[in-house]
């Protein structure tokens, strides 16, 4: 039998806020959500809710640790696995919600503030064949390795 795909709540349904905020499907297409910890994916949730539309947001970590119930060392752990799954860069106090590698929106950087950039990844352009991120974390994880 076969479901057939119908608003459950019509008087419900979403409309497109006023405020900036989404979140990128590639996060789920990708299985980046899958490789998060909870702690994470909560940090990421309300980064992405709170961002204005360059990704930016400056809540403190005071803040954000109340709001999400995390001790200082989860909340630096949460936003070190969203650093190095290339999703968010951090300089204090300045949060940025990255773009999804990949992802239009990432094609169409073209620089990034050293401070901010994350370590260099490789391209599918090394090899001439498309590369999966979990590939090119790997990659990544195991080039940091040797330096």
């Amino acid at each position: 039998m076969r479901t057939v795909k119908q608003l459950l709540w019509p008087e419900r349904l979403r409309q497109v806020p006023e405020q900036f905020s989404w979140i990128d499907q590639a996060l789920v297409q990708r299985h980046l959500i899958d490789r998060c910890d909870a702690r994470a994916a909560a940090l990421y949730l309300f980064l992405v809710t709170v961002a204005d539309a360059q990704g930016l947001s400056y809540y403190g970590s005071a803040s954000l640790m109340q709001r999400l119930h995390l001790s200082t060392e989860e909340l630096g752990a949460a936003r070190q696995q969203l650093i190095e799954f290339d999703l968010l860069a951090y300089q204090a106090p300045l949060y940025q919600v990255l773009a999804i590698a990949g992802t239009t929106a990432a094609s169409r950087t073209t620089s990034r503030s050293p401070a901010l950039a994350p370590a260099p990844a490789p391209t599918a352009s090394d090899t001439g064949a498309a590369v999966s991120l979990a590939q090119l974390l790997g990659q990544l994880e195991h080039r940091r390795g040797r330096l």
